[in-house]
């Protein structure tokens, strides 16, 4: 059965099935996303058929894009992703822009600059900063002994193992108590736990403790917030990833806190969705 005629009987949307059809050419002729298009007449053989038609299978069942190919592209790096670990989204590389910027107007301050990303998840926001400047100390805290064992093999795919520590434990538990930084970013569970989106969509398959608080959605972001002081440089910023509606109730949570400089910052789809604030 050729290329062309596989993806034109699937009842996956265009782009779904153009990224699971890619996969399948890489993993079984090593041939790019191109030749989708450039080389549509291709025969495939059984093997590459019935791989396409299990990943057909399970994404028509609801099975996440980036669980099925195992990676994500995000802010410039590709990660490894894997049931276990929350999927990287782009409105999550809002916080990584806000920490590069911050990051270049302090940077020509003497010392190595010190950025703790909290609750890492795969790596993504550590693994990107990294990536981006190389002048900077990352610590990357999971409770997940799962997350972890992707974001250190991200580390070491991307060739940063030397520059990324991650460290287990639930938030600041992770760190020792002179452990100071300039910046901290978190993206905590935020989805209140009666919230329906929860059983729709990619979210079913994601691991609940990286989605919920299994209260009202703000008490990880409350417990990030008030340890921040303990562990921020005089003058650091702290930003935090929320859910479009929290930014008020969030804000209060800083103000409470005694932070100042409180801004929130617009995703591409315009909604609110990270807060930052300063020591």
């Amino acid at each position: 059965m050729s290329l062309r005629s596989l993806l034109g009987s699937t009842a996956l949307p265009r782009n779904e099935a153009h990224i699971l059809m890619a996969h399948v050419l890489d993993k079984h002729y090593q041939l790019p996303r191109s030749a989708i298009i450039s080389r549509d007449e291709l025969e495939l053989h059984a093997l590459a058929i019935e791989n396409w038609y299990s990943l057909e299978s399970k994404r028509l069942s609801g099975e996440p894009v980036a669980y099925l190919i195992g990676k994500r592209d995000f802010h410039n790096i590709e990660l490894t992703v894997a049931p276990g670990v929350l999927i990287p989204r782009p409105e999550t590389e809002l916080l990584v822009d806000i920490a590069l910027q911050e990051i270049k107007c302090i940077e020509n301050l003497e010392g190595c600059l010190r950025i703790l990303d909290l609750g890492t998840g795969s790596g993504a926001i550590a693994l990107a900063i990294a990536h981006e400047l190389p002048n900077v100390q990352v610590i990357a805290t999971d409770q997940s002994s799962t997350a972890l064992e992707i974001a250190k093999a991200n580390a070491k795919k991307l060739g940063l193992d030397s520059r990324v520590k991650f460290l287990q434990g639930d938030w600041y538990h992770a760190l020792d108590i002179v452990d100071f930084f300039d910046v901290i970013l978190s993206n905590p569970p935020y989805i209140a736990a009666q919230d329906p989106h929860l059983a729709q969509g990619d979210l079913r398959y994601e691991p609940i403790s990286a989605l919920t608080d299994h209260a009202d959605g703000l008490s990880c972001l409350q417990a990030i917030i008030r340890g921040a002081s303990s562990h921020l440089n005089p003058k650091g910023l702290i930003a935090v990833e929320h859910g479009f509606d929290q930014s008020e109730a969030v804000a209060d949570i800083e103000k409470f806190a005694e932070f100042t400089d409180i801004h929130i910052h617009q995703d591409l789809a315009g909604h609110h969705r990270v807060i930052s604030a300063r020591k």
